[in-house]
């Protein structure tokens, strides 16, 4: 086994333990359920593209995020979350973005991958609980994140990254 797995797994235990830091076991099993469910119900319907689409769930609230071609599909996504048991409410925060090169999705993952590593060097920013995803240099950053003040540093430090045309700060902050 390479030597870095063990601390990348390490990385993303410590990171589903600080996101889920304010819930009870119960309300992590509930929104894990529904979280499997609803990206279940993507997968199976034929116009929604499942592997563009973040699920994220919080005490029943599901934030669906990510990049799609159309308004249909975007629409269809945000139906098909609503439809799913236990789902309280849908936060669509799809964005609609044509397609790319093959070039363009490099410079994408790269993009992506300079963002997630300023939010890890930034304080009061829990990096853990924020998704980060690139289409042609537009970042969006989702999630759920504990206050205002950091949704909107995580705004600015992704708008500081050399490279980053816009940022679509869909981040939810948490309600209890």
């Amino acid at each position: 086994m390479k030597k870095w797995v063990p601390a990348l797994l390490a990385s993303v235990v410590f990171a589903m333990a600080t996101a889920q830091a304010d819930k009870s076991a119960g309300d992590v099993v509930d929104d894990s359920t529904v979280n499997a469910s609803v990206k279940a119900a993507l997968i199976g319907n034929k116009t929604t593209k499942a592997h563009d689409i973040n699920v994220e769930t919080y005490k029943g609230v599901v934030q669906l995020s990510g990049f799609v071609d159309t308004a249909a599909e975007k629409d269809e996504a945000a139906k098909v979350a609503a439809g799913v048991s236990g789902v309280k409410s849908v936060n669509n925060s799809i964005s609609i973005g044509g397609k790319t090169s093959m070039g363009t999705k490099l410079d994408d993952t790269v993009m992506t991958g300079k963002v997630k590593a300023a939010l890890m060097d930034t304080s009061n920013v829990k990096s853990g609980q924020i998704n980060v995803e690139t289409k042609s240099g537009v970042v969006q950053l989702s999630g759920f994140v504990d206050s205002a003040a950091m949704k909107d540093k995580a705004g600015t430090v992704a708008a500081g990254v050399s490279g980053v045309k816009e940022v679509q700060n869909v981040l939810v902050v948490r309600t209890n």
